[in-house]
C-alpha cells in the first residue's frame, strides 16, 4: 500500500478500483482528487465519493469554431458506491484559481489523490502564489449559503459545511495554508466543543437532522466565527493580489503544447 492508498483508506474511502473509470477519460487527466465529505473529515456510511480534477484539451479544440468542453462530469455506481467525477480544462481551472476560488484550491491541494502527474505537482507548487487575503470572501460567502440551507432544512450536513468553511477561512488567513479537514482544524482554531458530537452524528447518515445545541446557540457560535474570520482577514499577512499570473500562464502554454509532463506519475486505485 503506497502513501496515496493509505490516505484514502484512512479517510474512509470504499475499497473500489477507480483505474477502469479514470481510463475512460478521453483527454489527459492531469490530476484527480477526492473532495466533499471525505476530504472534510465527516463522511457518512452512505456518502458518495466526489472526485474532482483537471483535464487537458487538445489545442485544436480551443482554436476551432466550436465551443470547447471546458467542464465535464459523469456519475456512476461501482461496488454499490455512487461516485461522480467533475473536471475542468486546465485553462479554466487556472482561471478559477486566479479568481480567489478556495474550492478549486482545496481540490488541487487535497491529500486524497487518485491520479497525479508531474504537471499536477508543478501546479501544486504554484498554488501558494495565488493565495490572497480576499479568499476570506469565498469562505464567508460559502458559510453563509450553507447556514441558510441549514435553517431551511435542519440537516446536519450544511451545518457542518458552515463550520468547516469558517474554520478553513480563519486558518488560511492566519497561516497561509489551505486546510479543509474539520477534525484537524479543530486543533488549529478555537471552535465549539460540540463539533466532534456533530461529526459522529453525521457518520450515521448523510442526510440526518442535527441534534444537540439549540438553534440559537448554533447561530451565536457561527456569528462569532464570522467575527473571528473578519479579524483574521484584517490581520492577515497574505497579499491583496495573486503573484503567479505570468508563471501560471507559462505553465498552461507549456502543458497545452506538450512541454509539461502530463502522463500519470502515480495512480492510486484503492
Amino acid at each position: 500500500m503506497n502513501a496515496y492508498e493509505k490516505r484514502l483508506r484512512e479517510a474512509g474511502l470504499p475499497d473500489t478500483d477507480l483505474a477502469p473509470v479514470l481510463a475512460e477519460e478521453t483527454d489527459p487527466l492531469l490530476f484527480a482528487t477526492v473532495s466533499g465529505a471525505h476530504l472534510y473529515g465527516f463522511p457518512s456510511r452512505d456518502s458518495d465519493v466526489d472526485l474532482r480534477g483537471t483535464h487537458l484539451l487538445p489545442a485544436a479544440d480551443l482554436v476551432g469554431l466550436d465551443e470547447p468542453e471546458e467542464t465535464r462530469g459523469r456519475m456512476w455506481v461501482r461496488d454499490g458506491v455512487e461516485m461522480d467525477l467533475v473536471t475542468h480544462d486546465l485553462r479554466k481551472f487556472v482561471r478559477l484559481m486566479l479568481r480567489r476560488n478556495g474550492y478549486v484550491l482545496e481540490q488541487l491541494l487535497s491529500p486524497l489523490v487518485v491520479r497525479t502527474t508531474d504537471a499536477h505537482a508543478e501546479l501544486v507548487e504554484l498554488a501558494p502564489a495565488v493565495l490572497t487575503s480576499h479568499h476570506a470572501h469565498h469562505y464567508r460567502g460559502f458559510a453563509g449559503t450553507q447556514w441558510r440551507l441549514f435553517e431551511k432544512t435542519g440537516e446536519l450536513k450544511p451545518l457542518l459545511y458552515t463550520f468547516r468553511a469558517l474554520l478553513t477561512g480563519i486558518h488560511l488567513m492566519r497561516s497561509g495554508e489551505v486546510l479543509a479537514h474539520l477534525p484537524t482544524l479543530r486543533n488549529r482554531v478555537d471552535a465549539p466543543a460540540y463539533l466532534p458530537e456533530l461529526v459522529a452524528q453525521k457518520a450515521e447518515a448523510e442526510h440526518g437532522t442535527a441534534t444537540g445545541p439549540d438553534r440559537e446557540r448554533l447561530r451565536e457560535d457561527t456569528e462569532a466565527l464570522h467575527g473571528v474570520l473578519d479579524e483574521a482577514q484584517a490581520a492577515s499577512r497574505l497579499p491583496a493580489e495573486a503573484t503567479a499570473y505570468e508563471r501560471l500562464d507559462d505553465f498552461v502554454v507549456r502543458a497545452r503544447l506538450g512541454d509539461a509532463v502530463t502522463t500519470p506519475a502515480a495512480v492510486s486505485v484503492r
